[in-house]
């Protein structure tokens, strides 16, 4: 018996072995098809043109195709919940935001933690807001804006791009700031909501910089404020919204580049690499200029640290508006 179990030991021992070495030799090779980048939003829109711009980067410094998927819906969990659900082995990645990472999985109850359920590898874009006016709006600063605002709270109405997102946050987040009541008429994305700005249905909107940037240079869009820590190169003559009198009020739609939780080590600092060769490119960087977004180039363990800051305050928001999940 002795033998028998004694050779029984060495076969699992090299068996273990040789499954360890084909491992780190599968991790080492790592990428031999291709990947598949979930974008949790509809085709067409500003995620969609992101993901797929970042796609044609990973693809070259990758050597292999990268296929960008749409799993739209839900407040952007059906397709952050997916890849929390993928195989961890680098073929499944996701492209987003803080609504399927934070927001979302704190107003509902849904079967993933959008951080703890991802490794994440790094900041791809961040889009901050701009509060815009249409120009019947007899305002022409911030300062006018609340002044207007406090003679009949309620009376001004402002436009998101849907409730529970970025614009929709913003605009509470200003209105905490400033002590002032606005009414939130919400809309299915930018383009409808920016079609009723426009033609005077609603008087503001908090919307991302890309979205209103070819209306504020037309002149049918008054710029009020800037919704970042620094000016815009696109608008320089825009106050950010410390300058024009509310402080901490920056409110912006940030992108992440993630992987499911456990993905192998060997396989992230590839990723990594891919993603700090991109946002170092220049026609990358003329890219996000264009569509009125920023730099953030983060390591994975800050962009984590970002992510869970950015919880904590949106905890702190929604439990102030009783939105938080029960």
């Amino acid at each position: 018996m002795f033998p028998t179990t004694l050779c029984t030991r060495r076969c699992l021992l090299a068996l273990a072995a040789t499954a360890a070495c084909s491992l780190a030799a599968a991790e080492d090779s790592w990428p031999t098809r291709a990947i598949t980048l979930v974008n949790p939003y509809a085709a067409g829109g500003p995620a969609d043109n992101l993901a797929r711009t970042l796609a044609r980067q990973l693809e070259t410094r990758l050597k292999t195709p990268v296929i960008v998927e749409n799993k739209a819906g839900g407040g952007a969990t059906i397709g952050t919940g997916h890849v929390a659900r993928a195989k961890p082995d680098g073929y499944t990645l996701l492209i987003s935001t803080s609504a399927g990472h934070v927001v979302t999985p704190l107003m509902q109850k849904i079967p993933y933690d959008g951080v703890a359920d991802f490794d994440f590898i790094g900041v791809v874009a961040n889009q901050p807001n701009v509060l815009v006016a249409n120009p019947s709006l007899k305002v022409g600063s911030v300062a006018e804006l609340l002044a207007l605002a406090k003679k009949d709270p309620g009376a001004l109405n402002y436009a998101s791009a849907g409730t529970g997102g970025a614009t929709h946050l913003g605009g509470v987040l200003l209105q905490q700031r400033a002590g002032v009541q606005l009414t939130h008429v919400p809309y299915p994305g930018a383009a409808p909501a920016l079609k009723d700005v426009l033609g005077g249905q609603v008087q503001l909107g908090m919307l991302n910089l890309a979205a209103v940037l070819p209306f504020v240079k037309e002149g049918k869009l008054k710029a009020l404020a800037y919704s970042s820590r620094q000016r815009s190169e696109l608008l320089p003559d825009v106050p950010t919204l410390a300058q024009a009198g509310i402080a901490n009020a920056e409110s912006s739609t940030w992108y992440t580049l993630s992987a499911p939780r456990a993905t192998p080590a060997p396989v992230l600092q590839k990723l990594v690499q891919a993603l700090d060769a991109t946002l170092a490119d220049d026609s990358f960087k003329q890219f996000l200029l264009s569509q009125g977004s920023e730099r953030m180039v983060l390591s994975p363990a800050a962009t984590t640290a970002f992510v869970r800051e950015d919880k904590r305050q949106m905890t702190a928001l929604l439990d102030s508006m009783g939105s938080l999940a029960k």
